[in-house]
C-alpha cells in the first residue's frame, strides 16, 4: 500500500471533487444560526472561523500557489510569520484577523472566493497543475497537490470540524 495521495487525472473529475466537497459543505453552513456559527468548539474555533480559515487559504492558492506571489504579501503578514511555513503560527495570525467579522461577511467572502478560485481553475489547462509547483525542483509536487489541499481536502476537513461540533453539542 502507497502513502502516496491520489489526485484525479482530469480536469472533469477534480471539479467533480470539489463541488462535492462544496455542497456538502455549504449544506452544514447552511443549517448554522447565528449563534451556532460563533460558538467555540474544542479545538478553540468557531465554524465561522473555520470558513474565515478555508477562504485565506483559497486566496493563498490563487495569490501563492498559482501566481506564485510572496506569501507573506498574499497573506498580508510581516515575512516572519511565513518563514518555515508553521501552520500553527500562520493560522493563528489568519484566524486572529477574522475573528470579529460578522458570520455574513465570512460566507459571503467565502463564497466570492471560492467563484474565483473556481473561474480560475476553468481557465488553466489540467496539464500546468500537473507541473511541479516549484519548477526549478523537477522533485516538487505538483500543484494540483495545492488545489486539491486548499479546495476538496480542505472543505472535507473543516466540514467535519463543524459537524463534529454540532455533534458534540458544542455548536447546538
Amino acid at each position: 500500500m502507497t502513502d502516496e495521495p491520489i489526485y484525479p487525472k482530469i480536469k472533469e473529475e477534480l471539479f467533480a471533487k470539489i463541488e462535492e466537497e462544496w455542497a456538502a459543505l455549504m449544506e452544514v453552513v447552511a443549517k448554522l444560526d447565528a449563534s451556532q456559527m460563533s460558538t467555540f468548539d474544542a479545538g478553540g474555533w468557531t465554524p465561522k472561523d473555520n470558513l474565515a480559515h478555508i477562504t485565506e487559504w483559497m486566496n493563498i492558492l490563487l495569490g501563492y500557489h498559482m501566481d506564485r506571489r510572496p506569501a507573506h504579501e498574499v497573506m498580508g503578514v510581516a515575512p516572519e510569520v511565513v518563514e518555515g511555513w508553521d501552520f500553527d503560527k500562520i493560522n493563528k495570525v489568519l484566524v486572529e484577523r477574522n475573528r470579529n467579522r460578522s458570520a455574513e461577511d465570512i460566507v459571503n467572502e467565502l463564497k466570492t472566493v471560492y467563484a474565483r478560485v473556481m473561474d480560475r481553475l476553468k481557465s488553466t489547462p489540467f496539464e500546468e497543475l500537473l507541473q511541479p509547483r516549484h519548477p526549478d525542483d523537477p522533485q516538487s509536487y505538483p500543484l494540483l497537490a495545492s488545489v486539491a489541499g486548499d479546495t476538496y481536502e480542505h472543505f472535507a476537513e473543516h466540514r467535519e470540524s463543524i459537524e463534529k461540533g454540532l455533534a458534540d453539542g458544542k455548536h447546538a
